[in-house]
C-alpha cells in the first residue's frame, strides 16, 4: 500500500476488530500493552505449523531445512529493519528478557560497589529492576510537568560512576518521545554505553541503529503486530563478543565435555535451547506488514488521530491529561475528578472501549505526579476518529454515573 492510510482496508486486515464487546462495536485502544495481529501474521504462523514445523539448526531433513531457512530469514529481516548486521541480532523472549540479558552478561561483570545506571523517571519497571538485580545503583533524571526529560539535569547526573545509560525511546505511560540521538551522543562523549528500550517505538518510529550509534536496542514483537513471547536485542558485535552467555543448553555451545565447554559464535551463544521459531517468523511478517503500509504513512495517520483525541479529551469536564510533551506518540494517559481509573476502565469496557488502567509498570513516574494510577488510551494504525468518539461518549457516561 502506498499513500495515505486506507483505514477501512487496514481494519479488514485484523479479524479481531470484528468482535462484539458487550453488544457494542470494539474500539481497541490498549495498543501500548499489546497490538492486534493482521492476517499476514496469522497466515505466517499457520503456514509454519502446517508446512514447516521442525526444530532448527539440528537436522538435515526437509522440514528442518524449511524451518531453519524461515527462522534465519526472520533474523535477516529484523536486522535490515534496524540497519544492523544479522549477527548483531539476538532473539529473546521480549524487551524485558533482552534488558535482563544485558544486565547480567554485559553490565554485571563490569560493576564495582557504587556504580550507577542512569535512567529517567519515566522508565518502565523492566528498565529499572534488571539493573538493580545486577547490582547497580539506579539513579533517575527528572521529568517536567509536561512529561519531558530535563536534559540539563540528566547531563549533570553523568559522572565517573555511570556505567550505563538506559532510556525508553517512547514512554509507555506518557507517550513522550525522548531525544535518544542526543542522549546517546552525550553519553558516548563520556565513554558511557547506552541501551534503548524500544518496546513502544518500532511500530511508530524509524530506527537506524547505525545512525544512532546505539550500543543496545531492545524490542518486543507483540508491540508491533507480531506474536507474544518473542523479541530481540540488537547489540554491537564488540559487546556480544565480550559478553559471557547467560543461559546454558543446546545450540549455544561449540563443544561440551565434563571438564569444560566452549561457546558458539554470536548471536547463537545467547540462544540456548529450542527457540520460539514461530515467534521469529511472525515478527518478520509483522515488519513486512508495517513496511507495506509505510512508517511515514502510519505516523501521519496516528498523529492525526492523536491530535483529534487530545482536543476532544480536553473538552470532557473533570478530565486531566497526564503527559503533554511537545514530541509525543499516540498515548493518552488521563485522570478524572469523579472516578478512579479502575472504575473508568470498567465503564468503558461496557461501552466496547478497551483501555488500560493502573500504574503501567511505572510506579516511580506515578509517584512523581502524586498518582497511584491513570487511565490510558493508546493508538495503532487501525484506530480512527470513530474510536475516539466512542471513547469520549463513554467518558461522558463516566461523568454521569459518578456525578
Amino acid at each position: 500500500m502506498t499513500g495515505p492510510i486506507d483505514l477501512a482496508r487496514v481494519r479488514a486486515d485484523f479479524p479481531i476488530l470484528d468482535e462484539s464487546i458487550h453488544g457494542k462495536r470494539l474500539a481497541y485502544l490498549d495498543n501500548a500493552a499489546t497490538t492486534q495481529k493482521p492476517d499476514r501474521v496469522l497466515r505466517a504462523l499457520d503456514a509454519y505449523y502446517r508446512h514447516q514445523n521442525a526444530n532448527v539448526h539440528r537436522a538435515v531433513h526437509e522440514l528442518a531445512a524449511r524451518a531453519t531457512a524461515a527462522y534465519e530469514s526472520a533474523r535477516e529481516r529484523i536486522a535490515a529493519w534496524l540497519n544492523a548486521s544479522r549477527d548483531e541480532i539476538v532473539f529473546t523472549r521480549g524487551t524485558t528478557d533482552a534488558i535482563n540479558l544485558v544486565a547480567r552478561s554485559f553490565l554485571g561483570p563490569r560493576l564495582s560497589a557504587g556504580d550507577e545506571v542512569l535512567l529517567t523517571t519515566m522508565e518502565h519497571h523492566s528498565n529499572i529492576v534488571p539493573w538493580q538485580l545486577a547490582g547497580a545503583k539506579t539513579v533517575a533524571a527528572p521529568v517536567n510537568e509536561r512529561g519531558e526529560l530535563d536534559i540539563d539535569a540528566w547531563r549533570a547526573m553523568l559522572n565517573g560512576r555511570t556505567k550505563l545509560v538506559a532510556v525508553g525511546h517512547i514512554s509507555n505511560a506518557l507517550g513522550t518521545i525522548n531525544p535518544i540521538a542526543e542522549l546517546i551522543a552525550e553519553a558516548h562523549a563520556r565513554g558511557i554505553p547506552v541501551l534503548i528500550d524500544g518496546a513502544q517505538a518500532i511500530a511508530h518510529e524509524s530506527v537506524d541503529v547505525r545512525a544512532l550509534d546505539v550500543d543496545f536496542y531492545a524490542a518486543s514483537a507483540h508491540k508491533f503486530y507480531g506474536p507474544t513471547g518473542f523479541g530481540f536485542l540488537y547489540a554491537k558485535r564488540e559487546h556480544l563478543e565480550a559478553m559471557p552467555p547467560r543461559d546454558g543448553g543446546g545450540d549455544m555451545i561449540r563443544t561440551v565435555a565434563f571438564d569444560g565447554s566452549t561457546w558458539n559464535d554470536v548471536p547463537y551463544k545467547f540462544e540456548a535451547g529450542t527457540p520460539d521459531i514461530s515467534g521469529a517468523i511472525g515478527a518478520a511478517a509483522a515488519l513486512d506488514y508495517i513496511g507495506a503500509l509505510g512508517l511515514a504513512a502510519i505516523a501521519t495517520h496516528e498523529h492525526a488521530v492523536l491530535d483529534y483525541a487530545t482536543e476532544r479529551m480536553r473538552s470532557v469536564p473533570g478530565l486531566r491529561l497526564v503527559g503533554t510533551a511537545a514530541r509525543k506518540s499516540g498515548i493518552l494517559s488521563f485522570v478524572m475528578d469523579k472516578a478512579h481509573p479502575q472504575d473508568i476502565g470498567s465503564v468503558l469496557d461496557m461501552a466496547g472501549v478497551a483501555i488500560r488502567t493502573g500504574h503501567h509498570c511505572t510506579m516511580p513516574l506515578m509517584a512523581r505526579y502524586g498518582l497511584s494510577a491513570t487511565a490510558r488510551a493508546s493508538l495503532a494504525v487501525y484506530n480512527g476518529t470513530d474510536d475516539i468518539d466512542q471513547l469520549i461518549d463513554a467518558l461522558r457516561t463516566v461523568n454521569r454515573l459518578f456525578a
